[in-house]
């Protein structure tokens, strides 16, 4: 990790000379989610490879760019698409442009993503404000000599999702009366999708969602310091007795269906971090 802090200020120095503004906020899109930046006015727009030490995004439904500009007047940066770990990168290097978010400026971070539903009391199309998380990825992006400068050795984790963030987006959701659900997401590996014998075992363990991401970003957003607020897009299914074939197609057009009530979160949230 002691090598990360020079990288994240070259990046941080190319996106500056790029974007004259110091954001409030970070946000990540999801799989199929890169729509929800399309209220972002008086746009810069970087793509990954053109920041160094930035990886390529190589998922579906990930563009990999970075938009920095203007939501309800707040700056923020938004990360169209993110790196995971069945791309073959390391956790350090999936969770670096959360570094360099947080050297920018942003103390709050808004993480996104489409993931599969364990609940059965949930249904494809829901959003779920993550409460709290497990970390079944076999990794740690904090794993190795820490960094002082970056963020402690030993970071807490009894609340890394802010609860009145938690509260807040709650409360957007009666309000514009949509579905949405507090909950628990864990993160497992992937590529490919659980059997039925995994959502079984996944939902015993404690989880409503499962997805093949979040969860190293919001470790290191926690050791960063930065506030976080958690969303997850209820794209497919996941009840062993009933399991249907779940494709990439259809899992990215429910997630496009769902930007609306995911805007209307994350704009609430822009909003109060601006105050």
């Amino acid at each position: 990790m002691l090598d990360q802090y020079d990288k994240i200020t070259e990046s941080a120095a190319v996106i500056s000379a790029a974007w004259n503004h110091a954001p409030k906020v970070g946000i990540i899109l999801g799989s199929g989610l890169g729509g929800a930046a399309a209220a972002i006015t008086d746009k810069v727009t970087i793509p990954y490879d053109r920041i160094p030490h930035f990886a390529r995004s190589t998922a579906h439904g990930h563009s990999g760019q970075l938009v920095c500009g203007l939501l309800e007047g707040v700056p923020v940066v938004v990360m169209e698409g993110r790196q995971h770990a069945y791309e073959g990168y390391p956790l350090q290097q999936v969770t670096f442009p959360v570094r360099v978010l947080k050297r920018l400026g942003a103390d709050l971070l808004v993480v996104t993503n489409a993931c599969g539903g364990l609940n059965p009391q949930y249904r494809s199309g829901d959003l779920m404000v993550i409460e709290d998380h497990i970390n079944l990825l076999g990794d740690n992006p904090l794993i190795g000599i820490n960094d002082e400068r970056l963020g402690p050795r030993f970071p807490d984790m009894s609340a890394p999702y802010a609860a009145s963030l938690v509260d807040a987006a709650m409360a957007v959701a009666r309000r514009e009366n949509f579905v949405a659900h507090k909950g628990v997401y864990v993160a497992v590996t992937g590529p490919n999708l659980e059997t039925r014998a995994e959502y079984r075992f996944l939902r015993t363990i404690g989880a409503d969602v499962v997805g093949m991401s979040t969860v190293p970003e919001v470790l290191v957003a926690v050791h960063s310091g930065m506030r976080v607020l958690g969303i997850s897009v209820v794209t497919d299914m996941c009840l062993p007795d009933a399991l249907e074939v779940a494709t990439v197609e259809h899992i990215l057009a429910t997630a496009r269906s769902a930007e609306p009530k995911l805007r209307a979160i994350i704009t609430a949230a822009v909003q109060s971090a601006g105050r």
